[in-house]
């Protein structure tokens, strides 16, 4: 095997290096140059891409709170409206209610009156029912009449004998 004579080393020597230093100049001015380029474009475009990103998220959480801010008053002033609208509720049933009662109290005490009246009409005759009353009975009873001040005087004595009791 030629690798492996010891009197050729030296030529295959003198080309290693010759090959590895213009590889390494060629690696060190042409190719890492431009893979440090394409790095460093990398880098600033992922740091470019993070920063806008932060800044989106930072808008997104503005619009966040702001969202909740208007979603928050919004919630007030629908509880506003609803509160005011039980409050008047309440207070138009309260008033109808109110009138209601009064209505209803004006007809009880027509109705009250109206009875008192028929009463005092009925007390009024109260007696005269009652002596035509007995004076009957005794006529049926009897078979003739009673003088009606008899029977007068007798319905009275009935009368104040059951109200004293």
């Amino acid at each position: 095997m030629p690798q492996l004579d010891f009197s050729v080393w030296p030529p295959q020597l003198i080309w290693l290096t010759i090959s590895f230093v213009a590889l390494y100049i060629i690696m060190a001015r042409v190719a890492l140059p431009r893979i440090a380029e394409v790095i460093e474009h990398r880098r600033d475009r992922i740091a470019n891409d993070l920063d806008r990103a932060q800044e989106l998220k930072d808008k997104s959480e503005k619009a966040r709170q702001d969202y909740e801010t208007a979603l928050g008053k919004a919630r007030s002033q629908a509880h506003n409206i609803a509160q005011d609208t039980r409050d008047r509720m309440a207070s138009l049933t309260e008033r109808q209610r109110a009138m209601s009662e009064a209505a209803l109290a004006n007809k009880i005490g027509e109705a009250e009156a109206s009875i008192a009246r028929t009463k005092a009409q009925v007390l009024a005759r109260l007696d005269e029912i009652s002596v035509e009353t007995a004076s009957e009975l005794v006529e049926t009873l009897i078979g003739k009449g009673a003088k009606p001040a008899q029977i007068k005087k007798a319905v009275k004595e009935a009368i104040a004998a059951q109200g004293g009791e």
